[in-house]
């Protein structure tokens, strides 16, 4: 059968579950799988799997263990009763294999009231379809899913293993998820995971650090202000030279990709602000909890470096700091940019495929944010990105675009086939 036949079958098929896929994810919307509380979603990715006739394995990350690798991100949260469910398509061993990698966890929905859609209901308008994880990535679990299913469905079998994983942990850093799945040995020869990326292809993303500031001041009575030091106005001036550094950085520093799909190459975000515990009081103390990220060829201890030089100079220049010294700590994500080859022949087949699906040019893009595909690197395995269209992921009325799903489905199922081959058999 020509190849041309071949695609036309599997995106044929595909088109004609688009109401099994939409109402699929309907119901993986409405279980609410905030990071932490990932199990029925497991449950439900685990029946899933099952009616594919995969085989299916759910495990529960061993803390210990994953805590001995570089990448580890600790989060400081239990992995009990969470357990990473892997779907899997044997293949011959001399055949080449693929993982189609998707992860279950969400972010918090609050504030709730914002939304004029629920959260956790699934709903429909026009072609999107609303939802915390809705893009993000529960519309890339489905994709990756009926993927499998419309080749199996359209008399083919992948000649070498296709592995489906559907994973806990990524929006906290991903160690109890893929990470965990690798170290276990649930690998392949690639991997891909379908992140919302509006059909391109993702190579690269930032390097990520999150740091701590703790300012230290002198309480007192309000009453008697004049005789404490407020940790709040002995903050502000390191919160401003941190908006300058990220100003700066953003002028200066430069990554063609990242700006593709980012719009800027890198960001310092002051994401939290502490200080003091009653108004009556002159704060004592002061906190803000930041996020920098940085590009390929920056390296993680010189940004660093960088992140206390400048707290450090602010300090020098107040005799109140010089004495009590701002306190940095580095904590939850720390991880190194990643990038992906391009001219792995991998990649290649990915993109080359995704244009003969979708009949246009392709671009390889990078992120301002990290995903799990970074592990792959850990493990002399190629990966790239690609997903549905979304909008508002992490934020108010999330939805995605609903034939963008089944596009991402086509193009994942296609290039199955490209890069494990295939043989028919009996439908």
């Amino acid at each position: 059968m020509q190849q041309s036949e071949i695609q036309e079958r599997i995106c044929s098929g595909i088109k004609g579950m688009e109401g099994e896929i939409v109402k699929t994810l309907q119901v993986l919307v409405q279980i609410p799988s905030v990071v932490g509380d990932e199990a029925r979603t497991g449950d439900y990715m685990e029946e899933l799997y099952r009616s594919l006739g995969l085989e299916v394995i759910r495990f529960q990350p061993d803390i210990e263990k994953v805590k001995s690798h570089p990448a580890f991100i600790d989060t400081g949260m239990s992995y009990e009763n969470r357990p990473n469910i892997i779907g899997t398509l044997p293949g011959d061993a001399t055949s080449r294999s693929l993982i189609l990698n998707g992860h279950m966890d969400v972010v918090s929905p609050e504030p709730v009231d914002a939304w004029t859609h629920d959260p956790w209901g699934g709903e429909i308008e026009g072609d999107r379809l609303y939802g915390r994880g809705a893009g993000d990535m529960k519309a890339g679990l489905v994709a990756n899913f009926f993927a499998l299913k419309g080749i199996l469905q359209a008399g083919l079998k992948p000649k070498g293993m296709v592995m489906l994983q559907s994973v806990i942990d990524e929006e906290a850093g991903g160690a109890g998820g893929a990470l965990a799945c690798l170290m276990e040995g649930y690998r392949a020869d690639a991997m891909i995971a379908s992140e919302p990326h509006n059909l391109n292809i993702t190579i690269t993303h930032v390097g990520v650090n999150y740091f701590r500031v703790k300012v230290q001041g002198k309480t007192s009575h309000a009453g008697l202000a004049h005789l404490g030091v407020n940790a709040i106005g002995k903050m502000y001036p390191i919160y401003q030279a941190l908006v300058e550094l990220d100003e700066k950085r953003g002028r200066e520093i430069h990554f063609t990709l990242f700006e593709k799909g980012s719009g800027r190459s890198c960001h310092i975000n002051v994401g939290t602000m502490k200080a003091g515990d009653w108004p009556s009081n002159v704060a004592g103390m002061a906190e803000m909890e930041c996020r920098i990220g940085f590009v390929p060829g920056e390296r993680m201890n010189d940004i660093k470096e960088m992140i206390e030089n400048t707290v450090k100079e602010v300090a020098q220049k107040d005799p109140w700091l010089q004495e009590h010294p701002p306190e940095i700590e580095w904590f939850g994500w720390q991880t190194e940019a990643w990038y992906q080859d391009p001219d792995h022949p991998f990649v290649q087949t990915f993109k080359s495929t995704a244009e003969d699906v979708l009949g246009h040019e392709v671009e390889y893009i990078g992120r301002a944010a990290a995903n799990d595909c970074r592990f792959s690197q850990h493990f002399n395995m190629a990966a790239a990105l690609t997903g549905p269209r979304a909008m508002n992921i992490h934020g108010i009325d999330e939805y995605v675009e609903i034939p963008s799903v089944v596009k991402a489905a086509q193009i994942l199922a296609m290039t199955v086939l490209q890069w494990c081959e295939y043989k028919e058999q009996s439908v």
